[in-house]
């Protein structure tokens, strides 16, 4: 098995140095959902917005939500650890988070899988294609992933607090 990843040829307005580059996207899921499953793509689409709804709505509401075969994802800050109750203050946060613990096979098939990228230049033709061969290591966002900050005051993570 492998993850498939399309890289096409697009005019890119954004960014410090826009112009024609390769971007790259995933094919596309409802479509593949549609032919795993035997369900139209537009029922599926039309349940995954509505989970997709449910999910914000939790995720706002300070709960964790589980991912069934997934994971788990929550929405978190990081802030600075203070002493003293009149030291808390809204701007210790540092930055909002949504945070995405994968279970142990999600990781491992992660790990384990190959990335085939196809190039594709703006009309859709295929250029190449090209098959990973890294080490598989995975970014550990519970970590802190690259953002990892050394400043032992700062990288606390906590779920936000919501009123009653």
């Amino acid at each position: 098995m492998a993850i498939k990843v399309i890289a096409q040829l697009r005019e890119v307005k954004i960014g410090k140095n826009p112009g024609k580059k390769f971007v790259m996207r995933p094919k596309k899921v409802f479509q593949e959902a549609a032919t795993h499953s035997g369900i139209s793509s537009g029922v599926i689409k039309a349940a995954w917005d509505a989970a997709g709804e449910v999910i914000r709505t939790w995720a706002t509401e300070g709960h964790s939500i589980p991912l069934p075969g997934l994971g788990t994802m929550r929405f978190g800050v990081r802030s600075k650890a203070v002493e003293k109750l009149e030291d808390v203050k809204a701007n210790l946060i540092s930055v909002r988070r949504i945070i995405f613990t994968p279970n142990v096979d999600v990781k491992d098939e992660l790990k384990n899988t190959s990335i085939q990228i196809t190039c594709l230049d703006e009309d859709g033709n295929v250029l190449k294609r090209v098959t990973s061969g890294d080490s598989g290591d995975i970014e550990d966002n519970e970590n802190g992933g690259e953002n990892q900050n050394s400043d032992s005051n700062s990288g606390t993570d906590i779920p936000p607090v919501i009123n009653p």
